[in-house]
């Protein structure tokens, strides 16, 4: 008997573009998003769009919370600011941290919630995946996906260069997720969907394919990345996990934030992760360092500022990292494999 039940949970809408922010409140008003906004910020967000945002929305009256951090604590600040000022909609400004707090709280307080980058260093600017952090490890969430998205390619330019290699970098991991991905399917039988698949692939070719522009740094490279990254979001809203968009290497990412913490973000390390793990799937991963060359992110230990040791020790304990999501590295990988594999691909001398 056909029994298969899948909920695919997407934004509604979706306003990317130059100067889009000033459409804000149209947005809100089409998707019939009333009541108290609260704005969720940082210092340094609130000065790129924050406050920008809330004269916008001066006659709903707009609620503030500036948070740091995605941590616990910070977490119970946000939700008791909506407990305590009868808030209708979240609006998240800023980057992964401010974003992941709006989710979170949405999810938790059944809220819309509007997420309003500002930069691009990932995908989970439409993902309803979101990372808190408890003491030193990072850990994932399902939370909620954003009912609109207003990405302002003209506010994300002006964010350091450095962010926008970092979200570039996090979607060409894709690749090596999707691998991951049907080896789990052909050695587990783990569920998976073609399409979800097929559309996060797309994504990360949207990056190689146009590497010469994105290099740029102008408005039209946040454009392209900015398209990838929803994608990318989109492609794990049809899967209903994030599995399309990570895998092997991001369980090295949060393997490498443990052992060599606040040494670089999480795109970056996705991406030294892709290297290495693209070498173990047979991948071109040549190509894939070439093009973070190329876009200006790091592909080696030294550029991230961390030891060779660093880099094998986080690729042997990668596989502590979400032990149920069996990737190319859940057999085991023998310190002597992890130098090799580090060692051939260039990430370590």
């Amino acid at each position: 008997m056909f029994d298969k039940i899948r909920l695919m949970v997407f934004p509604r809408s979706v306003l990317v573009g130059h100067e889009v922010l000033k459409s804000l409140p149209n947005l809100l008003d089409d998707l019939s998003l009333s009541g108290k906004p609260l704005i969720v910020t940082g210092n340094k967000t609130w000065n790129v769009a924050g406050e920008k945002v809330s004269k916008m929305l001066e006659s709903r009256q707009p609620e503030l919370i500036k948070v740091t951090k995605c941590t616990t604590a910070e977490l119970n600040s946000v939700i008791e600011k909506v407990e305590s000022s009868d808030i209708g909609v979240i609006l998240g400004i800023g980057g992964g941290s401010k974003i992941d707090l709006a989710k979170l709280t949405a999810a938790k307080k059944k809220l819309p919630f509007v997420s309003i980058p500002t930069s691009a260093s990932h995908d989970g600017i439409v993902s309803s995946r979101a990372s808190i952090k408890d003491g030193m490890t990072s850990v994932s969430h399902e939370a909620v996906a954003p009912t609109g998205i207003v990405a302002d390619t003209s506010v994300i330019a002006k964010a350091p260069p450095k962010l926008l290699a970092s979200g570039c970098a996090d979607v060409i991991g894709n690749l090596v997720a999707v691998a991951d991905w049907r080896l789990a399917l052909s050695l587990k039988n783990a569920p998976f969907s073609s399409s979800a698949a097929a559309l996060s692939e797309m994504a990360a070719g949207l990056i190689l394919d146009n590497v010469s522009q994105i290099k740029k740094m102008d408005e039209n490279a946040a454009w392209i990345t900015l398209k990838s990254l929803i994608a990318s979001g989109v492609s794990m809203c049809i899967a209903g996990s994030s599995r399309p968009a990570s895998g092997s290497e991001h369980k090295f990412s949060h393997a490498l934030e443990l052992i060599a913490p606040g040494k670089a973000l999480h795109g970056e390390a996705c991406g030294i992760g892709a290297i290495m793990m693209a070498f173990a799937h047979q991948l071109d991963w040549k190509r894939i360092k070439k093009s973070l060359t190329e876009i200006g992110a790091p592909t080696s230990a030294k550029e991230l500022g961390i030891e060779d040791g660093d880099v094998v020790e986080a690729l042997i304990r990668a596989t502590e990292i979400r032990p149920e999501r069996f990737t190319i590295i859940d057999n085991g990988i023998t310190r002597e494999a992890a130098e090799r594999i580090a060692r051939v691909t260039g990430v370590t001398e």
